[in-house]
């Protein structure tokens, strides 16, 4: 079994560029990628990445924080987490840059998964 690596914690916002002004100009955190509908963010090891919410609905589902961790095999590191009781949200989608998926823990927090092509 691999380890995990955290990747980033990931937040939905309704306005990304005035959350991300929050954040590096409030806080401090440096600005590594910056969209209308996308952020990265820095703070030391830290990242944060703020999303643009799809809607007011998802934000009252629980999907406001995210964290997100790099894993070197996605199919066994889901099969894994749901044997423990996580549920998978949707499938494993295959993407060009590599595998991601999310799954609920057992308290309905959210977890992305990323395996990198």
């Amino acid at each position: 079994m691999g380890v995990a690596s955290f990747r980033w914690i990931l937040q939905l916002h309704k306005d990304v560029p005035k959350a991300a002004r929050f954040y590096s100009e409030g806080l401090g955190f440096t600005v590594n990628v910056s969209t209308l509908r996308w952020t990265e963010i820095q703070s030391g090891p830290l990242k944060l990445a703020l999303m643009q919410s799809p809607n007011d609905h998802a934000m009252q589902k629980g999907y406001s924080s995210l964290l997100s961790f790099t894993v070197p095999d996605i199919n066994q590191t889901v099969a894994r987490l749901m044997t423990l009781g996580a549920e998978l949200d949707g499938a494993i989608k295959y993407e060009i840059h590599g595998k991601v998926a999310a799954v609920r823990c057992l308290d309905g927090h959210m977890i992305g998964l990323y395996e990198p092509a």
